[in-house]
C-alpha cells in the first residue's frame, strides 16, 4: 500500500500541475508583453481554477485513502480533521 492517497493518480495530478504552471508562465509573459489587464486577470482565474482542480483531487484521494485506511477511530478522526482544515483553508483564501 502506498503512503499517500494520490499515488494511483500521481500522473494525472502532475499533468494538471504542469498545465497550471504553463498558465502562470503565460500570465508572466502577458505582463512582460504589456497585455490588457482584464485579459491577464482572466488567465489568473484560469490558473487558480486549474490549481483548485488539483486540490479537489487531492482532497478526494485523502478521503478515499487516508481516512478510509486509518487504523483506529482516533486516527480516522484526526485524518478527517485534516481534511476539514484543508477545505477551510481553500474556502478562506
Amino acid at each position: 500500500m502506498s503512503k499517500y492517497g494520490y499515488a494511483d493518480n500521481k500522473e494525472q495530478v502532475l499533468v494538471r500541475l504542469k498545465r497550471a504552471e504553463g498558465q502562470v508562465r503565460g500570465v508572466a509573459r502577458m505582463v512582460t508583453e504589456d497585455k490588457y489587464c482584464i485579459d491577464i486577470m482572466t488567465q489568473i482565474t484560469a490558473a487558480q481554477a486549474a490549481l483548485d482542480k488539483v486540490a479537489i483531487e487531492l482532497l478526494r484521494d485523502h478521503a478515499k485513502h487516508c481516512i478510509a485506511n486509518a487504523k483506529t477511530p482516533k486516527e480516522q478522526g484526526e485524518k478527517a480533521d485534516e481534511l476539514v482544515g484543508a477545505v477551510n483553508r481553500m474556502l478562506s483564501r
